[in-house]
């Protein structure tokens, strides 16, 4: 018999309504089939979200989160630890960690996001540690690095440093470091070499069910013209790159053939950078919206220019089970088991994007064509229950 899990997270699984939230909501719905599952995040107190947790939880505690990032910054130069550590240190949570651990028989721990690394305990006893890194965090922050200005350039570049040396350090004590691909692992292993603990690939899936385009959707971005769509959270630097490279750079080439295509950027929190997109010529920024599956129904064609891209990325998953045509940029391909040109679309350099894009509109028997092999690719690759599937090994296995 399984002992009880201890499942840590540094943002509450619940609502699952974006991308890392949406793998730990499945994460921890997989694990409560195995055993008795206490969480512990960072959250809002709110009746609605304990509701959803305890339905599947024995016990949930959301814990505010109060550091700012320049906080987490002035914390991080005398502790010497990253920021974006510091960013989720709060004693609090700490103190909660511990109540568990002395209270409940935890045979294992569950640790989603790199930050939450530092509320496992140092004596673990026989419990079992798996570090869900999901992507390689140090990496990510290299690629702002080589991307942004040179102010921002040094600290990126710093904080890389710091997260190699955190990661190699978390790697060493774990049981098991997942990542979102197998990408993402082999990348872990070529950065941290013989840094300890296994590596393994725990893929994201898709919830066909929801992200079906039989669904009846109420109709969204009426206008002239074609419309191309982009998913995501819009105050998250990768995305605000894309947005803003793609606005600025591929859709004039687009207009200059295509007059009248435009261009939505669906999802919350943009920022002041993202809204000013909206002055450009056939630029819509939605903000917000209750649901981005009629914006995906809308599009004509879906594009995912990410220029620093980890793992797998929601996204273009969920734009492919809605049977939409999907133009995305290599790194946002990178971990999507699909068949390149036959299942979407990849393409580089902004010319290239464009002429992916347009050979889409300008042709929808083929749009077409691709939305239905883009929707039977993920049927057979990325349900969640089949991503899911070697989690009890990974967390119980028979020889441990």
């Amino acid at each position: 018999m399984n002992g009880d899990i201890l499942f840590l997270a540094h943002r509450s699984p619940f609502p699952p309504d974006r991308g890392d939230r949406i793998r730990s909501w499945n994460v921890l719905k997989a694990l409560a089939k195995l055993a008795r599952v206490h969480l512990v995040a960072f959250g809002d107190d709110e009746p609605e979200t304990y509701g959803a947790l305890l339905d599947i939880c024995e016990t949930a505690r959301l814990i505010p989160h109060r550091r700012s990032k320049m906080g987490a910054m002035l914390r991080a130069v005398g502790s010497g630890r990253p920021a974006s550590v510091e960013m989720f240190a709060d004693d609090e949570l700490a103190h909660e960690v511990t109540r568990v651990m002395a209270r409940e028989r935890i045979s294992l721990i569950y640790a989603f996001s790199g930050q939450m690394a530092q509320y496992v305990p140092p004596e673990l006893g026989s419990a079992r540690f798996l570090m869900d890194f999901v992507d390689v965090d140090s990496e990510k922050f290299a690629g702002y690095a080589r991307t942004h200005g040179l102010l921002s350039s040094f600290a990126n570049g710093f904080e890389a440093k710091r997260l190699r040396a955190f990661e190699a350090s978390v790697a060493q004590r774990a049981d098991l470091c997942l990542f979102v691909s197998e990408a993402e692992a082999d990348l872990f292993c070529r950065v941290h070499g013989a840094a300890g603990g296994s590596v393994a690939a725990l893929e994201n899936g898709v919830d066909l069910e929801h992200f079906n385009p039989a669904r009846g959707l109420r109709e969204v971005g009426a206008g002239i013209g074609p419309l191309i769509v982009f998913t995501g959270q819009m105050d998250y630097p990768p995305n605000v790159d894309a947005v803003t490279s793609f606005a600025n750079e591929v859709l004039p080439l687009i207009q200059a053939r295509q007059g009248d295509a435009r261009f939505a950027i669906v999802g919350r929190a943009p920022t002041a950078r993202v809204e000013a997109l909206a002055q450009l010529p056939g630029v819509i920024v939605t903000g917000e919206v209750p649901d981005t599956r009629p914006w995906l129904a809308a599009a004509a064609v879906v594009v995912a220019p990410l220029r620093i891209a980890r793992g797998v990325q929601n996204k273009v998953l969920e734009a492919m089970a809605m049977a939409k045509p999907v133009v995305a940029s290599p790194e946002a391909a990178e971990g999507i088991e699909a068949c390149h040109g036959q299942d979407l679309l990849v393409a580089s350099s902004a010319a290239a994007q464009a002429d992916a894009v347009l050979s889409l509109l300008h042709n929808p028997e083929r749009r077409a064509a691709l939305g239905r092999s883009a929707r039977a690719a993920v049927m057979a690759r990325y349900s969640w229950a089949a991503k899911m599937e070697p989690l009890a090994g990974l967390a119980f296995p028979r020889d441990a």
